[in-house]
């Protein structure tokens, strides 16, 4: 590939109209994608108890994320090219496919679609927690870091050899059928390890939503002990409220923070 086709953009090209629909496109399927895959976990765990810790859960999260990505790639691929990932959009970029001012159109609407998603996400299902990435028992940091290289070179390469490649010739459906069948598989084979992200902006967005979850749990449980600790004196009634966190992590998803709370009253003389 010659360096010379690596190109950097002029200003104007942020303003140009095809760019600003492109830009629109991939904040759409990336919303599209984001809000099926994590709202598919949050389905699960919901009918299920938190049973997306099971083998089952990772199939349907295979499975959803696959339909997902299918859909939000058919929709976004005439427009913008249907990356919904940065990985991707970087890949065109060093392809010299796209310049770097469009990458960064990309990016910030990828970026704000992944965070559009999990904050309609939180609010559709009355406050739960949207699943995160992170890394399974006795999984390390270099094990996950060969994972996601693999599945993101996997990703990209399928990308490349089915949607952007000039000598593809036209694929038509099978483009867009491929890439979500690579990242159905490849969650098959990581997420039990490290979720199988293949995607910055996903983890991190999923991330940061179960984190300020998670958070602003505690302080709540805080704010609830502070009241009644600062009962007055002579009240008939005291209740003791105890709680149990159970916040676990399989296949490198968090699913979420049950809290269990029992009750007892006592009366005083």
């Amino acid at each position: 590939m010659p360096i010379r086709n690596i190109a950097v953009g002029r200003p104007e090209e942020a303003t140009q109209p095809d760019a600003l629909r492109a830009a629109l496109a991939e904040f759409i399927s990336t919303l599209i994608f984001v809000f099926a895959g994590s709202g598919s976990g949050m389905a699960f765990n919901k009918l299920t108890d938190n049973g997306a810790t099971t083998p089952a859960g990772l199939v349907a999260a295979s499975i959803a994320h696959g339909l997902g990505l299918f859909v939000a790639v058919s929709v976004g691929a005439n427009i913008s090219g249907g990356h919904v990932n940065p990985a991707v959009t970087f890949g065109a970029f060093v392809g010299g496919n796209i310049s770097l001012l469009r990458g960064i159109l990309y990016w910030i609407a990828q970026l704000l679609g992944s965070t559009v998603a999990c904050l309609l996400l939180k609010f559709a299902t009355s406050d739960m927690t949207v699943p995160a990435f992170g890394l399974s028992s006795g999984v390390g940091v270099w094990n996950a870091v060969v994972f996601e290289i693999v599945m993101t070179f996997g990703l990209v390469y399928t990308v490349y050899a089915t949607a952007v490649d000039p000598k593809k010739g036209d694929l038509g459906v099978i483009a867009p059928l491929a890439i979500g069948f690579i990242v159905g598989a490849n969650i098959l084979a990581g997420g039990a390890f490290d979720g199988a992200s293949m995607n910055p902006f996903l983890g991190k967005v999923e991330s940061h939503c179960a984190w300020w979850a998670e958070n602003r749990g505690y302080g709540l449980i805080g704010d609830e002990r502070s009241e009644l600790i600062q009962q007055r004196e002579g009240i008939k009634e005291r209740i003791v409220v105890t709680v149990e966190v159970d916040s676990f992590s399989h296949g490198g998803k968090l699913q979420g923070i049950n809290n269990k709370c029992e009750e007892s009253v006592k009366v005083e003389d």
